[in-house]
């Protein structure tokens, strides 16, 4: 009896011992971890082991790699739910922005794989699309494939698929690749209305909503714009996702609503109240980015918007535009982006206290250095933090860390399961992390400089792997395409 146990106790004995001297991969001693998922705001230490969190620990922990992390914040890194540029030199600039998954859920792709298809291989962030109802529309309509928006071809420009509607049959063919694109991996269906505004029938809106409701996934939509925030466009969708339980996402409500954008939260919250599922999103700039060629263009932007041709700049070289170099600018570079000022920075401040109000980028295009996009690719989620939480402190720090990242995670985690490890710092999440200290956090791009990337951030990890090591690349590229399977 005494021999057996000697045997437990030395076996235990050992089992302590191992456990003390476990050697994880990558190693953070000494964060501040801020976990807004389970409310963690303490000093500890993370060990990880290949991709994942193994352990969060006071106790002291022993890794390949180690980094100190004495002074600095840890949080999960951010999930950007509306970006457009999944490019090399776009992606390179949303990293040091603190993006460490990259999805474009308004516009999408399909199929899915033609998303990130210049990253493949080589990304340094996650990566992933919903189901572009835009391409389902060229498809049928065109008879041409457009994968995404933005092929090895250049820019896709408006065709007949923006203006033609669809016969009933048409729309039974859209329902079909929807549904395989959904079948696929896509995160969603991403729904480009205003850009299709005169095209698209009640019907064949009511068939985007049913193959959500059927497939238990979001509608990503930019609903249609009315005249200096009417709320028209917005009641449209809410009453659909109201009657059929669609669950519904309203891309930057900001730009939407404009000085309504009170009015609006309250709609959807009544929405909600009544047993909807809608959120929503703002980007924290007071200027939109868009296509020269896009649908509002074509009506009397200058009343919707509440601006004209001298609140305009072009992308390209940041001039401001009047009548004669609009008119030919839209004539002879239709594939080029304009920056519009119509903003006002109170709108951003009352939808940023909003709960459970998601920051993207709606970063456009960054496809090469030479070639100006916006500011937001390179300094939306810093500027959230810089502005928001050290100046003005509009925000806590907890709370703009679920804004950038938990909340996303959140809402995409019902249909695709993989987001239940993202978002958070937890055992068993993926290590998607950043560490930085608040006040080293600098925005650099400009609307006429957008390209310069943001400071502060000073290691920025993506599926265990430090993409960035004190504020530099460090060439790895362990980024992943999502995909809701």
């Amino acid at each position: 009896m005494k021999k057996t146990l000697l045997f437990i106790v030395l076996v235990i004995c050992f089992a302590c011992q191992d456990k003390k001297e476990t050697s994880y991969d990558l190693v953070i001693l000494n964060g501040h971890i801020v976990d807004p998922a389970s409310g963690m705001d303490k000093v500890m230490n993370i060990g990880i082991n290949a991709d994942t969190i193994s352990e969060i620990s006071e106790a002291a922990l022993k890794g390949i790699k180690v980094i100190d992390a004495n002074g600095k914040t840890v949080i999960p890194g951010f999930i950007d739910l509306h970006t457009h540029t999944p490019f090399p030199f776009g992606e390179s600039l949303q990293v040091k922005d603190g993006v460490t998954t990259s999805l474009d859920l308004e516009a999408g792709a399909h199929p899915q794989t033609a998303y990130g298809k210049f990253l493949k291989g080589k990304a340094k962030a996650n990566y992933g699309a919903s189901v572009a109802h835009y391409a389902a529309r060229i498809k049928v309509i065109e008879g041409k494939d457009q994968g995404y928006a933005i092929t090895e071809n250049g820019a896709m420009l408006p065709g007949a698929a923006f203006v033609q509607i669809a016969t009933p049959e048409q729309i039974e063919e859209m329902r079909k690749i929807l549904d395989e694109g959904i079948s696929e991996g896509g995160l969603g269906i991403g729904l480009l209305l205003d850009y299709m505004s005169p095209a698209i029938s009640d019907d064949e809106l009511r068939m985007v909503f049913e193959v959500a409701k059927k497939r238990n996934v979001v509608v990503w939509a930019h609903i249609r714009r009315g005249i200096n925030g009417d709320i028209q466009g917005l009641n449209d969708v809410l009453d659909l996702s109201l009657e059929l339980g669609t669950p519904l996402h309203i891309c930057h409500i900001n730009a939407n609503a404009m000085g309504e954008v009170g009015n609006w939260l309250k709609a959807i919250d009544k929405a909600n109240a009544n047993g909807a599922d809608i959120s929503t999103e703002i980007f924290p700039y007071t200027a939109g980015s868009t296509s020269i060629s896009a649908d509002v263009f074509d009506r009397d932007w200058q009343t919707i918007f509440n601006i004209s041709y001298e609140d305009v700049q072009w992308s390209n070289t940041g001039e401001w535009f009047t009548k004669e170099t609009w008119e030919e600018k839209r004539k002879t570079h239709p594939e080029s982006f304009i920056i519009h000022h119509y903003m006002k920075e109170e709108w951003i401040q009352e939808a940023l206290k909003y709960p459970q109000m998601m920051i993207a980028s709606d970063a456009t295009p960054a496809v090469d250095p030479e070639v100006k996009a916006n500011p937001n690719v390179s300094g939306s989620f810093t500027r959230v933090f810089e502005k928001y939480v050290k100046e003005d402190r509009l925000l806590t720090l907890s709370d703009a860390v679920a804004r950038c990242s938990y909340y996303p995670a959140k809402r995409l985690e019902p249909f695709a399961p993989i987001f239940k490890k993202k978002g958070r710092i937890a055992i068993g999440a993926y290590a998607d992390l950043l560490l930085f200290e608040l006040d080293n956090l600098k925005v650099e791009a400009t609307y006429t400089e957008p390209n310069h990337p943001s400071v502060g951030w000073d290691y920025v990890i993506v599926n265990g792997k430090a993409v960035v090591e004190n504020g530099e690349f460090t060439g790895e590229t362990p980024g992943r395409q999502m995909l809701a399977k």
